[in-house]
């Protein structure tokens, strides 16, 4: 039985080191940091096999980084899939239906991809060299460990409507400009601007404001035609990088840190959801880090909004000189949020604390959808309560009442 128990504390102490890095475990921050510079240094050794002095020189230390980085990301990605039964959300399948569900995830597919071609070009005795070229898979397994990256995917999901709009823009815009073209400069250009497809290079060319030069108009309709078109180009690229650049700011003003799927998943509140619900709640969570005493939440400000603890120790001050104490996992604030009231107590981080947080809107949408987690919360709103309703109540001591006359005439009698 103790065998068993170490052997599940060790699982779980990988499982925090690679899946949720520094936040859950020290070592995590090393690792990371190890496998970053790994995947710097493939990157820059698969650039310098191709110069030709170098490549011949130092063939012997490729192939040796190259073996070391197959070795280090076959051990992680094992390692990885041997913890991911202790991801809550998968807890509650068979380990070998768990494990196929985490290996299908688009992050465990590259990190795959990362090693595998190595394997294939020994277990197949033909030429495969073409599959040297998946060793770029390698440089996508930054995504995982940088931040920036994923706010920016984050951002394209957010804004995919927007984006998508703009694109619609664009293709119209080419669409009439190829069209205009073609009917002002056909006769005068006929083997360049013949037909609408043909003008459609000359029109993407100047409405991307390249403008190679190796097609322009002759007529003077169709320089000014021209002109317009370079103008519309300037704003209607300007658009979808507006659109990023104000997600991405908006993102990162939100995020003190970056709430990956791997942390949303090992909350118990959302243990009873599945892979894609995980993530969808990912992206509708804010992120807040809090020093030692440091006030997460205080008494008499507006519920809101619902906290969940990442990492870290908080205490609710309730008065009296006692306090209860928060961990990982918990959740407070669910009693001022579900009444629509201010907050009733203090709550004060210990340690570092690291915090999601689920406004009003994204509350509401979760609840909508779904309705069980609604149900926890209000249930451990309900035994809060009845904590709250059944403590004592502080004694009122009498206060010494001021001597009247009439006392004074009772004494002296």
């Amino acid at each position: 039985m103790a065998k068993t128990t170490a052997w599940l504390r060790w699982r779980r102490e990988v499982h925090d080191i690679l899946e949720v890095g520094g936040a859950a475990h020290p070592i995590g921050r090393l690792v990371n940091a190890f496998i970053i510079l790994l995947v710097v240094l493939n990157a820059a050794a698969f650039a310098l096999e191709t110069v030709g002095d170098l490549g011949t020189r130092y063939a012997t230390a490729f192939a040796a980084l190259n073996v070391f980085s197959v070795a280090v990301f076959t051990v992680e990605y094992v390692l990885r899939m041997w913890s991911a039964v202790d991801i809550p959300m998968l807890s509650r399948m068979a380990p070998w239906r768990a494990r196929l569900h985490f290996a299908l995830r688009p992050i465990m597919v590259i990190d795959f991809l990362a090693f595998a071609p190595w394997y294939l070009e020994w277990l197949f005795p033909v030429d495969l060299r073409v599959l040297r070229v998946l060793r770029l898979f390698r440089l996508l397994k930054l995504v995982r460990y940088s931040p920036a990256l994923q706010t920016l995917g984050r951002v394209l999901a957010e804004e995919k409507r927007a984006l998508f709009g703009a694109f619609l823009i664009m293709i119209i815009l080419l669409f009439f400009a190829s069209t205009g073209m073609y009917l002002l400069e056909r006769t005068a250009q006929p083997e360049k601007f013949g037909s609408i497809p043909a003008a459609a290079w000359w029109a993407l060319a100047t409405l991307t404001t390249i403008g190679y030069g190796d097609v322009v108009p002759v007529t003077p309709w169709g320089k000014l035609l021209g002109g317009v078109v370079m103008l519309l180009g300037v704003g209607m690229f300007a658009l979808p990088i507006a659109i990023l650049a104000t997600g991405f700011s908006q993102e990162a003003n939100r995020h003190q840190f970056v709430v990956t799927w791997s942390m949303v998943a090992r909350v118990p509140l959302f243990a009873t959801l599945d892979e894609a619900e995980v993530a969808e709640i990912a992206r509708l969570l804010y992120s807040r880090t809090y020093m030692p005493g440091v006030p997460i939440v205080r008494a008499g400000d507006p519920g809101d909004g619902l906290y969940l603890l990442a990492s870290g120790e908080a205490a609710v001050e309730l008065g009296g000189g006692k306090r209860a104490i928060l961990k990982e996992g918990d959740f407070f604030g669910e009693m001022a949020l579900l009444d629509h009231r201010r907050r009733k107590y203090d709550v004060i981080a210990k340690t570092r604390c690291r915090a999601y947080v689920l406004d009003n809107e994204a509350f509401a949408r979760l609840c909508r959808k779904h309705p069980e987690i609604l149900h926890r919360i209000r249930k451990v709103a309900a035994e809060r309560r009845e904590t709250d309703a059944t403590k004592p109540a502080r004694k009122k001591t009498a206060r010494p009442r001021r001597a009247s006359a009439r006392d004074a005439e009772s004494t002296e009698l």
